[in-house]
């Protein structure tokens, strides 16, 4: 056994959350890619036979009301709100990220008011982001001016209305400086819009505390709702009053069953929702997050684990690894990583489809970046010493 491989072993013995790792439907290939797809909790599959066997095969109609159905966006919300450092009451999910995007950032040009007509958004995030943001400044009349997380404090002026920013950036991992940004774009009388789609349950993110205005995630990566689980949008307590979605439904309606023609907004965070919940994969995510609650997760002991796979990981690349064969994008600085390291690779496509043949499966970002994430709830040490092993014998 290698020194590193005896201590990855120690580690893991040492491990507050190793007990966990039983919670999930796991096998032999060392699953690096739960930034992507999370793993399945192993209470799902029994919670989902129950909603289609009993739940909607013998209540039927019944279980809008006796099994909770109706109320299961803002239940499981308040599951959600601890993870990012949320009170209950501010959270609703339902619809895709992309659909709570549009929501969040028409809202947010709204609550800033007349006079602000510029939208500044990310210049590297996630595709759809921007696809949004575009479309949202069309919508809204703004212009929009796509720039890079660093350039945003000299960005903004009297004229920005919102500023949508992705907490990690999901190319290199880089965790962007929330509580620093957040308060620069209030002190220009803008709102901040947070998407937490690579941070949410892998670090704190603390959203009441730093005055977050709006913020959305999904729930298929880090929270293991399953492919496709419905996201969630989050709206400050003290905006919910004023908070005006570009997309009223019935059932963000203050009277969903009135049937009236004219819409009155619902109270609190409700307004946030739109149309029939997608109940399947709303009670799926639901029994995924049961996990944090079984075995008394703290977001603090996720995070102090996250670092220290990805550091360890970083070391073993460093042994396992011929030197100039890969390079690392993802900042070497706790403060600035989340919970995936990236490295450049010239045949990154080639190379992670080989990592895949041989158990290790991370994935692959055009034009030349391996992607490797480190879900603490179930990955352990020797996995992250098993895939950088491999790793050096596939690219030597």
């Amino acid at each position: 056994m290698s020194e590193l491989a005896a201590e990855a072993e120690k580690l893991d013995a040492a491990d507050e959350l190793v007990g966990v790792r039983a919670q999930f439907v796991l096998d032999d290939v060392v699953y690096l890619d739960g930034n992507s797809l999370g793993a399945l909790p192993a209470g799902v599959p029994g919670r989902v036979e129950d909603v289609v066997r009993r739940q909607w095969g013998e209540l039927r109609i019944r279980s809008w009301d006796e099994s909770g159905w109706w109320t299961a966006p803002e239940r499981i919300g308040d599951r959600i709100a601890p993870l990012v450092g949320a009170a209950a009451g501010q959270i609703v999910v339902g619809d895709s990220t992309s659909v709570n995007v549009f929501k969040a950032l028409v809202g947010a040009v709204r609550l800033a008011g007349e006079g602000r007509d510029e939208i500044v958004v990310d210049a590297t995030t996630f595709p759809t982001d921007g696809y949004i943001a575009e479309s949202a400044a069309r919508m809204t009349g703004c212009t929009l001016r796509p720039v890079t997380p660093a350039e945003v404090p000299g960005a903004l002026g009297d004229r920005t209305a919102a500023v949508l920013l992705n907490h990690v950036d999901y190319r290199t991992g880089r965790l962007h400086d929330l509580p620093a940004l957040t308060a620069a774009v209030h002190a220009a009388g803008a709102v901040a819009v947070w998407d937490l789609c690579h941070s949410a349950g892998a670090l704190p993110v603390g959203l009441d505390e730093h005055g977050v205005d709006l913020a959305v995630g999904c729930t298929y990566k880090y929270l293991n709702g399953g492919p496709g689980s419905p996201a969630y949008l989050y709206v400050r307590r003290s905006l919910q009053d004023r908070f005006d979605s570009p997309l009223p439904g019935w059932n963000s309606h203050a009277e969903p069953f009135g049937m009236r023609p004219a819409y009155e907004p619902a109270a609190g965070a409700v307004r946030g929702r739109v149309g029939t919940p997608d109940i399947l994969s709303m009670l799926a995510l639901e029994a995924a997050l049961e996990v944090w609650d079984a075995e008394r997760v703290s977001i603090g002991a996720v995070r102090a684990k996250s670092l220290a796979l990805s550091d360890f990981f970083l070391r073993c690349v460093d042994s396992y690894v011929p030197a100039g064969r890969v390079e690392s994008v993802t900042p070497a600085a706790h403060a600035e990583r989340g919970s995936q390291v990236a490295l450049r690779c010239p045949d990154a496509g080639d190379v992670m489809k080989r990592l895949i043949e041989r158990g290790v499966v991370g994935d692959f970002r055009h034009p030349d970046v391996l992607r490797f994430g480190f879900t603490p709830l179930y990955v352990g040490f020797a996995d992250v010493e098993r895939a950088a092993r491999v790793l050096g014998d596939v690219v030597r």
